[in-house]
């Protein structure tokens, strides 16, 4: 009798083949435990759905065969394809087990967090990448940025750079060298990281353009407050581009050298079941508590960055109509995010909650729990934050599908313009 067959491993990403001679599925590991990039020919695109962990090889060939009008697809031809998937770590095996677990000791014993996204996203190059930044995102930083000293801290996207560029622009434009003392807590999202957690680490962020210190006193301080909401070395700061991408544009705008606290927020979805709000888990006020203890102990000593992006429409992201930017439907999700966006400027947390919990998040905001975290850390520390928005962009990720994201600079209450 044939054996079952092991599913398909979470954190894998499913994209068309966008080449036309070679058409198919590719499948590649967001996580990074492969390095493996698998296309998959149209033909046997159907075997992934049999790969659930409760079928068999003599399923895929029954399936298979139909499929082909009766023409037989050999066992050995499933055992290949299955062996593919399992020897570089797809599926749910002891192969894909050894991988995250090296992986995860790697990062562990690395003295640095090596950049990642150089080359892909933007420059590998240091002049180039300077060069991109001043030519194309027309970010000079100016010797004295008199209005970035009024600022408690900026959100941006983490989009690709070039698909957000006017808000990157937007956002990091107005610093200057003159923020070079503070430390940089940069709250991003952690796309693969668990719920309800908050994960931090040690390494230096290292990026073409230099060494970013990471404030270790300060990441000391948050693990030993919250314990149970913190993951300590998260494997998940080794893949994320969230905080990398801002990295790489405050060490441009401000100083190579600059000092950063990095916090990846997982996402906050048990308040979707509830109806409350996110800190109503213990877990997470604690965090907020420990956070907002920093930021009231060290004041104009930080400086505070969002990496956020905002609507993730279309059928990349689970829905069935593809989507443009700009089209009817886009117009409408652009209402729903100013009004979210609002709500945000106005320091209203709850009312920001409320309108996120509306139909699950139908508008799938990836930015919610960092918005979150820093709205609700301010509220514990004291006068209230207020924000203005000074771009907000939609960009076609890909042709099916929109991302929107927005550039917005935050001050106390009473300092802003």
């Amino acid at each position: 009798m044939s054996e079952t067959l092991p599913r398909l491993r979470q954190g894998l990403d499913f994209l068309p083949s966008p080449i036309a001679d070679s058409p198919g599925l590719i499948l590649r590991d967001s996580f990074r435990y492969s390095q493996a990039v698998l296309l998959i020919p149209p033909a046997w695109v159907p075997a992934l759905a049999f790969l659930d962990g409760s079928r068999t090889e003599l399923d895929i060939q029954t399936y298979l065969t139909r499929a082909a009008g009766g023409r037989l697809v050999l066992l050995e031809d499933i055992r290949q394809f299955v062996d593919a998937l399992r020897g570089h770590g797809f599926l749910d095996s002891k192969e894909f087990y050894q991988l995250r677990d090296e992986r995860h000791e790697q990062f562990r014993q690395a003295l640095e967090r090596e950049v990642i996204h150089a080359g892909t996203a933007y420059a590998a190059n240091a002049e180039e990448l300077s060069l991109q930044l001043r030519r194309d995102f027309r970010i000079v930083p100016p010797e004295v940025s008199p209005l970035s000293r009024r600022l408690l801290g900026v959100a941006a996207p983490h989009v690709s750079p070039f698909g957000g560029l006017a808000s990157y622009a937007a956002a990091y434009r107005q610093l200057g060298p003159d923020l070079s003392d503070k430390t940089f807590v940069i709250l991003g999202t952690s796309h693969y990281g668990s719920p309800e957690k908050f994960g931090l680490t040690r390494k230096a962020y290292r990026t073409p353009l230099g060494r970013a210190e990471v404030d270790v006193p300060l990441v000391d301080r948050l693990a030993r407050k919250a314990p149970n909401a913190v993951v300590l070395e998260d494997y998940c700061h080794a893949v994320e581009h969230s905080i990398e991408f801002q990295v790489v544009f405050l060490q441009h705008a401000v100083a190579p050298g600059i000092r950063i606290l990095p916090v990846l927020c997982g996402p906050l979805f048990e308040s979707f079941q509830t109806g409350t709000q996110p800190d109503t888990n213990p877990d997470v006020a604690a965090f907020i508590e420990a956070l907002a203890e920093l930021a009231e102990s060290e004041g104009d000593r930080l400086f505070w960055v969002l990496g956020v992006d905002m609507a993730h429409m279309g059928q990349r992201y689970g829905d069935r109509l593809a989507v443009q930017a700009g089209d009817n439907r886009m117009t409408e999700v652009s209402t729903l995010d100013h009004a979210r966006i609002d709500r945000v400027c106005a320091g209203d947390t709850e009312g920001f909650v409320r309108l996120v919990q509306t139909n699950q998040d139908e508008l799938k905001w990836c930015g919610y729990a960092p918005f979150y975290t820093f709205l609700r850390t301010m509220g514990h520390v004291g006068p209230q934050v207020q924000g203005r928005m000074l771009q907000y962009e939609q960009w076609n990720i890909d042709a099916q599908s929109v991302v929107s994201f927005a550039a917005m600079e935050f001050f106390e209450s009473g300092r802003g313009q």
